[in-house]
């Protein structure tokens, strides 16, 4: 079986639904359930033996080691992490917290856990831990895109959180011989995403005829990938990955903000018109930027393409659509996830900006 830390959020709950859709293999999901933790997403495993939920912090070291002992997990991916950018200017005491000390816990018990196993456990054995592009900084328009070799450059508290726990996952390799793997991703998009990212946050609020909150000029480039996309590049690396190795995930999809905004609303237009026949497009709202926003992010993916034989299967063509169509059919999930601390974060977030 495999432990999946933070499998109840976005990402992880994703991985999830597709490792169980593929394997028979267990998995014990470890999730504190912060705001953005969702069972809902995980509705259709209740029942299903395979799946085992553990509310819980990854920073909790008498957890930890009881379900490592209890469960003998032949891998852990770890996912648990505080993300998002915004929260991390306003408070990022949470970030430090959970992304560089409930690693370093994390990683504690891992490795006694470990060093416990007979030696041909020891060698199957992986931990693989998932961060972002974030953490390289950003980059010029000409600049070529991040590889595994850009020193690490992170703007805001949220990617220097996540900076400090890839080198303490690294350290604990390279010291200890724990056999880590690391990942570093681009934008994700795809089902079940948290409405106060920026392609969930449009759709949402274009259906319910609000403004469409685009930072500054709306220029901002990030690549984007499909979350399930990233799921299956996860899934590959932990199966071929090489200890102590980093690979870039990427979608091979620059695109600025408003572009992305613009074909969200053509999306809608089309599968779900306004009832007075305008566009949604009208309801792009220009705000004041953000305080130390990354210009550009880009992935070159080369690497796990060339070592591992991955590639994503979605162009952001095909993945948007889905995405909204996924949307449009969920929408008693979007009402579900939209509590009183997600409102409350929207309005402070955007509600006093013009």
């Amino acid at each position: 079986m495999i432990l999946v830390t933070g499998a109840a959020g976005f990402i992880g709950a994703n991985f999830v639904l597709d490792w169980l859709a593929q394997s028979d293999e267990p998995v014990v999901n470890l999730d504190k359930l912060t705001y953005a933790g969702n069972l809902q997403s995980l509705a259709s495993l209740q029942g299903d033996p395979r799946h085992q939920f553990v509310h819980g912090d990854i920073g909790d070291r008498t957890l930890i080691d009881r379900l490592l002992s209890e469960h003998q997990p032949r891998a852990i991916v770890n996912f648990a992490a505080e993300s998002h950018v915004d929260r991390s200017i306003h408070g990022p005491e949470d970030f430090i917290q959970t992304n560089v000390v409930g690693t370093f816990h994390l990683l504690e018990s891992v490795r006694a856990y470990w060093s416990g196993l007979d030696e041909t456990a020891k060698a199957a054995f992986r931990f693989l831990h998932v961060s972002t592009d974030e953490v390289y900084g950003t980059l010029g328009a000409t600049d070529p895109a991040f590889t595994e070799n850009n020193p690490y450059e992170p703007n805001s508290p949220y990617s220097a959180s996540k900076a400090a726990s890839d080198h303490l996952v690294r350290a604990y390799h390279h010291t200890y011989g724990l056999p880590v793997l690391t990942t570093n991703c681009s934008n994700n998009y795809g089902p079940y995403h948290f409405p106060e990212k920026l392609i969930p946050l449009m759709i949402v609020n274009a259906l319910a005829g609000k403004p469409l909150p685009v930072y500054g000029d709306g220029m901002q480039i990030r690549d984007w990938l499909f979350v399930k996309d990233h799921c299956s590049a996860i899934r590959r690396v932990l199966e071929a990955g090489t200890p102590g190795e980093t690979y870039n995930v990427g979608g091979w999809n620059e695109k600025p903000n408003i572009e992305i905004v613009r074909t969200v609303c053509a999306l809608l237009d089309e599968m779900s018109p306004r009832a007075d026949g305008k566009g949604y497009a009208e309801q792009v709202t220009y705000v004041k930027d953000r305080p130390g926003h990354d210009r550009r992010y880009a992935i070159d993916a080369t690497k796990i393409h060339r070592e591992l034989g991955w590639k994503p299967a979605e162009t952001f063509e095909t993945g948007i659509r889905k995405t909204v169509r996924w949307y449009l059919d969920n929408q008693a999930w979007v009402q579900q996830v939209q509590s009183g601390e997600y409102r409350q974060w929207i309005d402070q977030q955007y509600g006093t900006k013009a």
